[in-house]
């Protein structure tokens, strides 16, 4: 943990005393990083504990829930605006006239420009004398997310998109049909980058109160966690130093670090930039995964470091969390999370965990001890232990006598974790646990963050939580799921007949 700590102190110390650090140019960046980076290995004590915050160590800092409003408040927030307003006004007309996409007419009426201000509000806002609020630039970044993710910002903000003629779009992000007020790409990559994390997530708040209304996730959910890479355009670092075997970097991006990537054919073993880790919800009838939130981290934390704080944050949102379905990786072997969170996590058995004594791998079937045949009964757990007890009828045991008739288990990542593989609807929860690896695809592929230029951590964060809203929004509007057989041959029928 010491080389995170030395990282930690760089970071900061950069951040702090180069605060125009993305106007150095670059020798000069690598010639502060690397005398930074030595005095920080000299000066720091080996020997002595480490006493700074996780959070501080796995770079993400400034994503711990503060002012965060919980999905019930946000729902009395939304009726105490809606009361208070003395005249309603009624949009929907100029809407409905230029409007005529379906998911961005839907959109248009879900999102209340109003409480938006209220949400992306700060100390000082004044919305007199504005020509644009920060509604019409979230709309701008909706838009963009949702119906044009493959082109670049730059491309987006000129008349081709923001033209007077496009009036469908100007109409949508809330711009006038009479003048040329345009937004610049510029003011977009402020509003990402000035957005706290608090913000973020009070924006995805919001959608989400309107996305438990929709009843799309049904009366059985299941949440999963998993993650994907963020690759930034760095590539070689400033300064570079291994101590204890372990290499620490410092790239143009100070943030951002160099991680192993999943097994991919196509890309290389390593992966410099972020990795975005992310809550889904299952509908456990349905199959269908949702984007909750997410955490961006360095790529250089094994996952295991996030799993707290993200659940953590699902509950300070209001998320009712209960059964975590995840990959290895992620893992409660000493049962911290579930103390404290409450949480269950279930992950495929770790190979790495030999079986105990008396259990039978195939099944998972516990035996008292070598000559027992009937399996025993589990009873419960205590503290972290599984009790099991004989399963034995009256008589049916010849050695009900001299058997103890009862037995413990210690918890482990194998087979014996808090709910036991044996359990038939733990099984059904890995299996379906592969449904929230299409979040991941939708998030890059269908609101372009696969094509993301990582410049910082928190400009990145911001475009990942609109992403996510974006893909809610597009799940919640349904006009892009699949036709089925039998409609497509209505209408091709139809067509033939016409």
């Amino acid at each position: 943990m010491h080389h995170k700590d030395i990282k930690r102190t760089i970071r900061k110390q950069l951040k702090k005393q180069f605060s125009n650090w993305k106007r150095l140019k670059k020798r000069q960046k690598r010639d502060i990083s690397q005398k930074i980076l030595a005095e920080a290995v000299a000066e720091h004590d080996f020997t002595q504990a480490i006493e700074a915050p996780m959070e501080e160590l796995l770079g993400i800092e400034e994503q711990i829930p503060k002012g965060i409003i919980k999905l019930d408040e946000m729902a009395r927030f939304i009726d105490m605006i809606n009361d208070n307003r003395i005249i309603k006004f009624n949009s929907y007309k100029r809407s409905s006239t230029y409007i005529k996409d379906e998911e961005l007419v839907f959109v248009d009426r879900l999102i209340d420009n109003g409480i938006i201000n209220r949400i992306l509000s700060y100390d000082g806002y004044r919305p007199a004398m504005r020509n644009l609020f920060p509604s019409n630039l979230f709309r701008a970044e909706l838009l963009k997310a949702i119906k044009y993710p493959e082109i670049s910002y730059r491309k987006f903000c000129t008349e081709e998109y923001f033209g007077l003629d496009r009036k469908q779009n100007r109409v949508f992000m809330g711009l006038p049909l009479h003048k040329k007020t345009m937004i610049d790409h510029s003011q977009l990559s402020k509003f990402r980058s000035n957005l706290s994390f608090s913000q973020q997530i009070n924006l995805l708040v919001y959608i989400l109160h309107h996305f438990n209304q929709s009843g799309l996730l049904g009366d059985c959910v299941l949440h999963a966690v998993d993650s994907t890479e963020l690759a930034n355009d760095c590539r070689i670092p400033l300064a570079t130093v291994t101590i204890k075997g372990k290499k620490i970097r410092i790239y143009n991006d100070l943030d951002c670090d160099c991680g192993k990537r999943r097994n991919k054919r196509d890309k290389s073993a390593y992966v410099i930039g972020y990795r975005l880790h992310t809550l889904t919800a299952i509908n456990a009838q349905t199959g269908q995964s949702y984007p909750l939130v997410s955490l961006l981290a360095p790529a250089n934390h094994h996952d295991s470091h996030f799993l707290p704080f993200l659940v953590s944050l699902a509950q300070a949102m209001g998320i009712d969390v209960k059964l975590i379905t995840a990959d290895e990786a992620y893992h409660d072997k000493d049962g911290s999370l579930y103390r404290e969170t409450g949480a269950i996590v279930t992950t495929p058995p770790s190979a790495k965990v030999a079986l105990p004594e008396n259990v039978n791998g195939d099944t998972g079937a516990v035996f008292c001890h070598d000559e027992c045949s009937i399996p025993m009964g589990h009873v419960g757990h205590k503290s972290q232990e599984h009790e099991y007890k004989c399963g034995a009828s009256t008589r049916e045991c010849s050695c009900s006598q001299t058997c103890p008739q009862h037995r413990f288990i210690p918890m482990d990542g194998g087979v014996f974790q808090r709910i036991p593989f044996a359990t038939k609807m733990v099984q059904q929860a890995h299996e379906i646990r592969k449904n929230c690896e299409r979040p991941f695809n939708l998030l890059k592929n269908q609101t372009g963050l696969e094509t993301v230029r990582v410049r910082s951590q928190r400009a990145t964060m911001a475009r990942c939580t609109l992403s996510s809203i974006a893909v809610i929004l597009i799940k919640m509007a349904g006009s892009r799921k699949k036709k089925s057989t039998n409609q497509k041959q209505l209408q091709s029928l139809f067509a033939n007949a016409a």
